[in-house]
């Protein structure tokens, strides 16, 4: 590969500025933008194999920041969050009758009838949310699938949007939300770990309690991004005929961490099936819709090429 340009030091340097002042004056800055911070620009600048995997990894750079931005105008201050309506639906769709005659929500039923070995997997499941799907990228990087990796990571980066911007179409609560506080909104209210303190509390790791106590992003259980995340990898290891054993793997944690989402109270089974619907829309508008544009096929064949020579 040829040696930098003056041009490419000139994009990154001004991309990094950006995402860092915006950051800085507007989200709050965090030690770990400091480390991601060093980490991408000593893979832009260290050799040509490392700057072509950071520039291949831009996508799911872009994910992480474009998330941290949506601290910059809560969803809950565009549209009004929907609490009960959510709440009564997944009720009406899919109540469980529980022995007193009362119908419970599946997430309720599941708060009452949990298990050591369920809140165990639970975890472990929900641990893959984002892990997973990265290292099925890398994996497909490293392998020499580069187009394929393009694909998933664009796709990936796709599904966020959509969701991202369903979070500020239709803010709604989490089911955890109305078991502590009701239907009332209240402003301010922070993260809660839910059903995964049973996981933290066994473990003794506080892992989940780290990530969810300082999440501000309460008003966003619909949809469900943690069930896209897995499937959408799924969709590819079929796609990129990968080993049976990503596909047997993607299967079991993807169908986990659907299951979880309800076990722990984090999502209903609305928010899931949102998630689904997220992941199978993004696919199918970048597979049949973008890449169709010629323009836009261009940009991807220079895109391949840049991260394959």
């Amino acid at each position: 590969m040829r040696g930098i340009t003056i041009k490419e030091t000139l994009c990154f340097a001004g991309a990094l500025a950006v995402w860092l002042a915006v950051t800085g004056l507007f989200v709050g800055f965090r030690p770990e933008h400091s480390l991601m911070a060093v980490l991408i620009a000593v893979s832009f600048f260290a050799a040509p194999a490392t700057r072509r995997l950071a520039v291949a990894l831009v996508p799911f750079f872009l994910f992480g920041i474009s998330y941290d931005w949506m601290n910059l105008c809560p969803n809950y201050t565009v549209n009004p969050v929907d609490i009960r309506g959510l709440y009564e639906a997944e009720k009406s769709l899919f109540g469980i009758m529980a022995s007193a005659g009362v119908t419970l929500t599946p997430n309720e039923f599941f708060a009452q009838h949990t298990s050591a070995v369920m809140d165990f997997l639970a975890g472990v499941f929900y641990l893959c949310w984002v892990p997973v799907p990265v290292f099925f990228g890398l994996w497909l990087y490293f392998r020499g699938k580069k187009m394929q990796y393009l694909h998933f990571a664009l796709v990936f980066l796709l599904v966020n949007i959509i969701g991202f911007a369903f979070y500020y179409i239709h803010p709604a609560a989490p089911p955890w939300y109305v078991a502590k506080h009701g239907f009332d909104f209240l402003l301010g209210t922070g993260g809660d770990v839910a059903g995964l303190h049973a996981f933290d509390a066994m473990t003794g790791l506080g892992v989940f309690d780290s990530l969810y106590t300082r999440n501000s992003n309460v008003f966003a259980a619909m949809p469900s991004l943690h069930s896209a995340y897995t499937l959408v990898a799924l969709i590819y290891a079929v796609r990129s005929r990968s080993s049976a054993v990503w596909i047997v793997a993607l299967s079991v944690v993807t169908a986990g961490i659907w299951f979880t989402a309800v076990y722990t109270s984090h999502h209903y089974i609305l928010d899931v099936l949102g998630g689904i619907a997220c992941a199978f829309a993004g696919f199918a508008l970048f597979e049949y819709g973008l890449m169709r544009l010629p323009a836009f096929a261009r940009f991807m064949g220079r895109y391949t090429s840049y991260i394959s020579h």
